[in-house]
């Protein structure tokens, strides 16, 4: 039990450190590459603070242990918004993009809306169901792209990091990511499995929480730094990411089985999303106030997961 507690807490360092390295290198490259200042904010840094949660649930479905890769999706997905976005305008007021309010937040409830039937309807994310999603990323890509045509930013100058340094930047993320997603699903099912608790909900809370520690930390220094455009990019982004890249990818690999439980974590995360739109759609901004009825929801939830 201590070992894999132990084993637990080295997958998520190695999760944290190898998103945070391949953050750094993909971004270096991105802009030596002259790509948009937009684009690599909305992608690369939300697809990149998202990996973790990518890595744990491909790997945990493979594994066989799709519990754990569903829930941490659901999981995730719920604290993002609920938890950091609450921490987050508790430190201060997020002011949110027209674009945003009127584009993003809505196509994050659709996804998430489309996911909860997905999984009522069939019972798993199928094969049909995973290429519908794929598809929506791709369509949620040019969209991006299409935004940072309009987008009149100028690439900002780099850091002096060497061709060389950003490739090993991104191979050492990786591979950070995949050892860390083995070790932390292995110890997390046989964790769970010593004290009798469902993987669902190992998923949703332990390895959620963990694998989200990269927003978390991203989220509160952008808050405290006043930067509210990367708070709310990074985690729609984020949200956006693991539904539609993350499910989609691991539900061409393999069929995920959705568990009939996993229906009522969704409607949560509708909900999340729903409540976000509503806050932000009159003055768009998520004051101090509602990022704290968003905390209390967050612990209501764990409640009743626990309960």
């Amino acid at each position: 039990m201590l070992f894999n507690l132990i084993l637990l807490i080295f997958g998520f360092f190695l999760l944290s450190k190898g998103a945070a390295i391949l953050v750094d290198g993909a971004s270096a490259m991105a802009r030596k590459l002259n790509v948009p200042e937009i684009i690599i904010g909305l992608t690369i840094v939300a697809c990149g603070t998202s990996a973790p949660e990518a890595a744990v649930s491909i790997s945990s479905v493979i594994q066989g242990a799709s519990g754990v890769g569903v829930g941490n999706i659901l999981g995730s997905n719920i604290a993002n918004i609920l938890l950091i976005l609450g921490i987050s305008a508790l430190i201060t007021n997020l002011y949110v993009h027209k674009n945003t309010v009127f584009y993003e937040i809505p196509f994050v409830t659709f996804i998430s809306v489309l996911l909860m039937f997905i999984g009522w309807q069939y019972g798993m994310v199928y094969r049909g169901g995973a290429v519908t999603l794929c598809v929506l990323f791709a369509l949620f890509l040019l969209y991006l792209f299409f935004m940072a045509k309009k987008h009149k930013d100028t690439v900002t100058a780099i850091e002096n990091m060497s061709t060389m340094k950003m490739i090993s930047f991104v191979l050492f993320g990786i591979v950070a990511l995949v050892a860390g997603a083995k070790i932390t699903v292995v110890s997390a099912v046989d964790i769970a499995r010593s004290l009798n608790i469902s993987e669902r909900i190992i998923g949703l809370t332990v390895i959620a929480f963990g694998t989200s520690l990269p927003e978390l930390v991203t989220c509160i220094v952008a808050a405290i730094k006043k930067h509210s455009d990367l708070v709310i990019g990074n985690i729609i982004g984020s949200n956006i990411f693991n539904i539609l890249f993350v499910l989609g990818i691991t539900g061409l690999i393999k069929p995920i089985p959705f568990e009939s439980a996993f229906f009522v974590d969704s409607v949560w995360g509708v909900v999340a999303t729903v409540l976000l739109w509503t806050f932000v759609v009159r003055d768009r901004k998520l004051t101090k106030g509602e990022g704290l009825l968003f905390l209390v929801l967050y612990a209501a939830y764990i409640i009743s997961l626990i309960g």
